[in-house]
This record gives structure tokens, C-alpha cells and sequence, in this order.
């Protein structure tokens, strides 16, 4: 066969959405597909509407954390949500880098039931630690699809 699956094809459209991203450190894509595999949302990480790149910092050091991305970045994941074009019960997250606690908390209440992501780079972090907490208890299933990540990226 000479087709990609469709992991490759939803993991394919995060990653080139999270090229939209102007983040210099960490570009994160996302992409929701409902049961009939039809894209529903897609989103990256970015500023919220409205908050000029050129005023906003993008940096991750400062003593001031005011002068940080931190507080006013927005993740990939709530912004495919927040631009979903219909109902996320039972629908599937692609997204290159693995849910944040604060994503987790989004995604569990938005009716997503399963996460596939590329890279898991911050596992071992209290924050991703209690995201997989938290998908555990509400029965949400991840999987980890790194090896596309990889393939996408040398493509580019």
C-alpha cells in the first residue's frame, strides 16, 4: 500500500498546524476527529486573539514571570477545542506534544475519550504526571505515536 493510516493522516494535520505556531522554543499542533473520522477542530499554540507576538514575550527565563510566554500562551489542545465546529462526545485528540494538566482538565471535560500523541518529552513532570492521573480516572486512553513525529518532521 502506498497510503498513510489514518493516525499518520490526523497526526500529519497537528503537525503541520503546529507550524502555524510563533513560539521559537515549543510549536504544539492538535487535531480533533469525531467517530467518522472527520476533522472537527483543529489549533496550536499561540497567543489569544487580539495579544499582538510583537508586544507578548516569548521567552521562558525572566525573573519577572510577567516578562515570560507562561501566563499568556494558549495550548494547542484548548484551541482545537474552542474551534471545534461540533460536539467532541467521543472523539479522539491528535497532538504532538502530551497534554498538560491544565489541557487534561479541558479535554476530559470537553468528551474526548482518546489521545494520540507524538512526544511525551515532559513525563516525568508533576504537571504531565497528574494529567495521566486525571485521564486514568476518567478512563480516557493515550497512545503514543512517536515514530510519525520523526517521519513529518524530516519531510519538512
Amino acid at each position: 500500500m502506498n497510503h498513510i493510516t489514518w493516525n499518520e493522516y490526523f497526526m500529519g494535520v497537528a503537525a503541520l498546524s503546529a507550524k502555524r505556531s510563533k513560539d521559537p522554543n515549543t510549536k504544539v499542533g492538535a487535531c480533533v476527529v469525531n467517530e467518522d473520522k472527520r476533522i472537527i477542530g483543529i489549533g496550536y499554540n499561540g497567543f489569544p486573539m487580539g495579544c499582538s507576538d510583537e508586544v507578548f514575550p516569548w521567552g521562558k527565563t525572566d525573573n519577572n514571570y510577567l516578562n515570560t510566554k507562561y501566563p499568556y500562551v494558549v495550548h494547542a489542545e484548548p484551541n482545537a477545542i474552542l474551534n471545534c465546529t461540533s460536539s467532541l462526545k467521543n472523539s479522539t485528540l491528535y497532538v504532538t506534544l502530551f497534554p498538560c494538566n491544565e489541557c487534561a482538565k479541558l479535554i476530559i471535560q470537553s468528551g474526548i475519550k482518546h489521545i494520540v500523541y507524538c512526544s511525551d518529552k515532559y513525563h516525568d513532570e508533576d504537571s504531565f504526571k497528574a494529567s495521566r492521573r486525571m485521564f486514568d480516572a476518567a478512563k480516557i486512553t493515550y497512545e503514543a505515536m512517536p515514530e510519525v513525529f520523526v517521519d513529518i518532521r524530516r519531510a519538512s
